[in-house]
Formats: C-alpha cells, structure tokens, sequence
C-alpha cells in the first residue's frame, strides 16, 4: 500500500486515515499552545495594570475614609498635644483621622512631612491630602473645593476654612498619606 501525504484536513483516497488525524491534531495543539500563551501574556500585562490602579484606588478610598473621620469631629476643641478622639492640635487630627482610615503617621508636623515620601504642590491637592503651613508647624487635611479641616489654634474648635492668601503665604509643603 502506498501512502501519500496531504493537507491536514484533506484526506485523499489512498492516505492513512491515522495519519491524517494526527497531523490535524498537532496542528490544533500547536494553534491552542500559541493562543493560550498569547493569553496568558495578556493576562499577565492586564494583571500588572490592574495593580496599578488598584493602588491609586486604595489610597484614594483611604484618603475618602481619613476626610470622613475628620469631619465627624468639626467642633471638638483644641488641645495642645491631644490626639483624639474628645480633643485634638492640629497633627493630632490628621494622625487620629489617617490612623482610622488604616496609615499610621508620626506625631508632630516636622516628622509627618519628612516621613511621607509623596510631596504635592500648591494647586494639586487631593482631598486627604496634608497641608502645612505657618513655617511647617501647623498642618491641615484638604477636603477639597479650596479648603482644608484643621485644629487652628487654644481657644478654637476643629473646623473647615478656605485656603486663603493667608494660608498660600506661609505654605511650605503638602504630603499625600497612604500613596
């Protein structure tokens, strides 16, 4: 008997019909191995932008989370070296507030803007972010729409106030938690 070699697929009348089939399934295989590898390359690019977003959508839920908690405290007074939850300073508010939102920040102003490495400039804020001021020894979280949550002063309440020219005089930094 004589066998002749076709196309896969293609059976002519005198080849093996064994033959034939395995040629057709290797063919398949190699065709699935190629697609699924081209898959897997995809998935994986897919996967490593996915976990970039990822990141940006936990800090920002963390920061939605720290401007939340700050904001149930708006009237409690100010208390030099407090930290919550009754009476707070202003550092006390923003490590109280990130600390609930699950970052755990140092203390005082200086150590909070030289720990958090993501710096932010004026006009670029985020809500969440921290805004120093008054030489770096007084900070404030943005809550957006040009204004900040702060523990101003003895004799004050927590509350909200504009980032007014005042405030865009004695800016030193910003610092964005969690990023």
């Amino acid at each position: 008997m004589t066998a002749s070699v076709g196309v896969a697929g293609a059976q002519p009348a005198s080849a093996d019909p064994v033959t034939v089939t395995v040629i057709k399934v290797t063919t398949e295989t190699n065709t699935r191995a190629a697609t699924t590898a081209a898959a897997k390359k995809a998935t994986k690019k897919a996967a490593v932008k996915r976990k970039k977003l990822s990141r940006a959508a936990l800090q920002l839920a963390k920061a939605q989370r720290a401007v939340r908690t700050a904001r149930k405290h708006i009237g409690d007074p100010y208390r030099y070296g407090a930290s919550g939850p009754g009476s707070f300073d202003c550092s006390g508010l923003v490590t109280y507030a990130w600390r609930k939102a699950g970052v755990r920040l140092p203390r005082t102003t200086w150590s909070i803007r030289s720990a958090v490495r993501k710096k932010v400039s004026w006009g670029h804020f985020k809500p969440g972010d921290l805004i120093f001021t008054s030489g770096g020894g007084h900070v404030g979280m943005y809550v957006g729409h040009g204004r900040m949550i702060h523990a101003p002063h003895s004799g004050t309440r927590v509350r909200i106030d504009r980032l007014d020219s005042y405030r865009r005089a004695t800016f030193v930094g910003a610092v964005r938690p969690g990023a």
